[in-house]
């Protein structure tokens, strides 16, 4: 999963994205509104935890330009504005959720991924497609009761794809997903095509069903037969 932290505190910053990533989420900085908007228009998110307070506006207005954009990335406010007429703002914003500083980043995780369920796996911790079972939080695959060696990169890439079922996604997009915004810095994204082929490779030998098809100059799309 991929994530955007909006937030001007270094250390708060750093403190979410250290405690984050070991746990599998790829996670992309922002520390002013303009930074935040500027990637917010150029990527998808599967969250962004979003501060209030930026040192060039309010977030209220990075906000109010995602939902504007028509995006349906997942917001958490993280904000140390504790009173209700600020919670009911951001919720009639679109705000998913609201979490007051401090906080404990191990709260933070667990809301972020039962929110990322909710929208993407009808709040399943099982994500499962036929024979194919996914455990979110173990970061484990199973077909047909057999357990695969996946990397968590595949992992992530099979959430990615049947998370958009029978939608065609460009290698760009899943290079975005897989690698944020590093993957502006690579000359090709070849390391998509490994990455499909080695998880097609895996699912085939455990005895799925051939889900992921090839989009001719256009990407890949999951879809059942």
């Amino acid at each position: 999963m991929k994530i955007l932290i909006v937030e001007d505190e270094t250390e708060i910053a750093n403190g979410i994205k250290n405690y984050f990533q070991p746990n599998g989420v790829q996670c992309e900085m922002a520390s002013n509104s303009r930074q935040a908007i500027e990637k917010i228009e150029m990527y998808d998110y599967d969250c962004i935890l979003l501060d209030l307070m930026l040192p060039d506006g309010d977030g209220f207005e990075v906000l109010k330009t995602l939902r504007n954009l028509g995006k349906t990335d997942g917001v958490i406010i993280i904000s140390a504005k504790e009173n209700l007429d600020t919670r009911i703002e951001g919720f009639q914003l679109g705000a998913d959720d609201y979490l007051t500083k401090p906080f404990h980043l191990s709260e933070l995780l667990v809301r972020m991924q039962a929110l990322i369920r909710r929208k993407n796996f009808k709040g399943h911790n099982v994500v499962k497609f036929n024979e194919i079972s996914v455990d979110v939080f173990s970061k484990s695959v199973t077909v047909n009761g057999q357990l695969l060696d996946v990397t968590k990169k595949e992992i992530d890439l099979l959430l990615f794809l049947i998370g958009n079922e029978n939608k065609v996604l460009s290698k760009a997009a899943i290079a975005e997903h897989l690698s944020g915004d590093m993957a502006d810095m690579l000359d090709n994204h070849d390391f998509v095509y490994a990455h499909i082929k080695n998880l097609k490779k895996k699912l085939s030998k455990a005895g799925s069903g051939e889900y992921i098809s090839t989009v001719y100059g256009l990407g890949y799309k999951w879809q059942n037969g």
